[in-house]
């Protein structure tokens, strides 16, 4: 089975965590932290930063790892590696995904999660207490 290897920005504000949701592809409408396909040679950590700069125009900055997720889709695994940021400049413009909302610890659980995104609700609402 073929693995792609992604990165995920949990971009946290005032207790807030920032969720999108995709606007294109297999899974358009599911709910997702942002992010994209590591490009080869380049740093998990480097990869966030560029993709949410191409896909919501905002410069991040990573502060901590929170988890790898490993999820077998149908077609291809899935390696991604979940990302603390916080926001250094930018407005999170909307350009790949359909809309966003900031959820609080209590409201993570409101929207239809990817499946491989799904696994990291459970160590959010801690990381949040």
């Amino acid at each position: 089975m073929k693995t792609i290897r992604v990165t995920a920005a949990i971009i946290i504000e005032n207790d807030k965590v920032f969720a999108t949701q995709r606007g294109y592809g297999e899974f358009k409408d599911g709910w997702e932290f942002p992010g994209g396909k590591i490009e080869p040679n380049e740093a998990p950590e480097d990869a966030i930063v560029r993709e949410i700069r191409e896909e919501l125009d905002t410069e991040i900055e990573v502060v901590e790892l929170l988890d790898t997720v490993e999820y077998d889709y149908p077609e291809f695994h899935l390696s991604m590696d979940c990302f603390i940021c916080r926001i250094k400049s930018g407005n999170l413009v909307l350009k790949e995904h359909e809309a966003a909302r900031w959820l609080t610890r209590e409201t993570l659980g409101s929207v239809e999660w990817l499946p491989a995104d799904q696994a990291l609700i459970g160590k959010i609402e801690k990381y949040l207490c």
